[in-house]
């Protein structure tokens, strides 16, 4: 809709950028205070809360008419979607086995883009139909669905944050040894910078993809949203054959989770690289397709690592800590530096950098594979019972 707004209000792509990043600011700042209250209550209930929220804001979105009325309904969807990738992953983690964490956090990651790439097909198919506001109005609506039918799934009891002593005696954890206890998991620490540097790129590609395609292909702006929206949604495939093919291999390779997203990393990089600086037209668009698969392959190795090497009452606030440096130096910042380039020079020249980000994401997660079996080693075992 960055086309329909630039046309209304006259603003700038830098500033399209930041109503992206309004979101993600929201999220950085609540996600870890909001988390702690995920593990120390319930993840369904706060989860349907929020859904109830995110949906008003992005129905309130409708109703702005200027941009910095538009700004703030955005930072309110953030408020609303704090804890939701926390809570979320927390959940799946720890209803279903070990060997089969990966594919099953896969699968619910599959969504994510899923929803996303349908909201670039149907925003730019009523926007250009209807006006921008209705874009706003009819998406808040499956929020306020989602909100009713989380109240009826299945949560997991509240872990006590306790670990067991030399002498083989439970006591409490204090705030400082929490926090040690995050600073001493290498490999959650390179788990998460690697997933930002990802993150900085999938975001960039989530909101300037269709501008990329509408000026370089010369296309409509409802051609360029589904085409671009085509793309991302292929994360339906890539995400949940990551999380399969990670735990497959993971029975001989104990560290696979930070290994394959590695690999795909990598890979991701090099399509990016040859797609954006050697290629146009058909061909160009076919290695965005390959791209858009392999690029959200590492999403469910990688968030299943936080789950894998921190105690069992601290999985939600463990991603949280993901999801703020995610979302400070990559999600939020990667539309209005995309946009501050694309102003200065031009897309294009905004877009080659990407896959040099990518490259850095592919050496993080290399080097969290060199700590993983230690961290898993170390946690505490604790088995969880399912509540309704």
């Amino acid at each position: 809709m960055f086309v329909s707004l630039k046309e209304v209000w006259g603003i700038s792509d830098a500033q399209c950028g930041m109503l992206v990043s309004a979101v993600y600011w929201s999220i950085a700042t609540l996600t870890i205070p909001i988390s702690i209250f995920i593990d120390r209550w319930s993840r369904k209930k706060t989860i349907g809360l929020m859904a109830v929220i995110w949906s008003l804001a992005t129905a309130l979105c409708a109703l702005t008419g200027n941009f910095t009325q538009l700004l703030f309904a955005r930072i309110l969807i953030g408020v609303g979607e704090a804890g939701y990738a926390p809570g979320g992953t927390a959940m799946i983690a720890s209803l279903y086995p070990n060997e089969k964490r990966s594919r099953m956090i896969g699968i619910w990651n599959a969504s994510i883009p899923l929803g996303s790439a349908v909201g670039v097909m149907l925003g730019g198919l009523i926007a250009a139909s209807w006006g921008w506001k209705h874009a706003f109005g009819l998406v808040a609506i499956p929020g306020f669905i989602v909100a009713i039918l989380f109240f009826y799934v299945k949560d997991y009891k509240t872990v006590d944050l306790q670990v067991t002593t030399e002498n083989n005696n439970k006591t409490n954890m204090q705030f400082t040894d929490i926090v040690s206890y995050f600073f001493k998991r290498k490999s959650l620490i390179y788990v998460i910078l690697g997933m930002t540097m990802v993150s900085f790129v999938t975001s960039s590609l989530m909101v300037w993809l269709p501008t990329y395609l509408q000026e370089t292909l010369d296309i409509s702006q409802e051609k360029s949203g589904f085409k671009a929206g085509l793309v991302m949604v292929l994360a339906i495939v890539g995400a949940p054959l990551g999380g399969i093919l990670t735990d497959r291999w993971r029975k001989r390779k104990l560290n696979a989770r930070l290994l394959f997203p590695t690999i795909t990393t990598g890979i991701s990089a090099l399509l990016l690289f040859i797609g954006i600086n050697y290629f146009s037209g058909v061909l160009q668009y076919s290695i965005l397709l390959l791209f858009g698969t392999s690029v959200v392959a590492f999403i469910s190795a990688a968030s299943t690592v936080t789950q894998d090497v921190v105690h069992a009452g601290l999985r939600a606030i463990s991603y949280s800590i993901a999801v703020m440096t995610q979302n400070l130096f990559g999600s939020s910042i990667a539309p209005v530096v995309v946009g501050a380039i694309s102003d200065s020079t031009n897309i294009q020249t905004a877009f080659s950098m990407l896959p040099w980000v990518l490259v850095l994401g592919m050496f993080f997660f290399f080097l969290g594979s060199r700590h993983y079996e230690r961290d898993f080693n170390k946690v505490e075992k604790i088995e969880l019972e399912p509540v309704s």
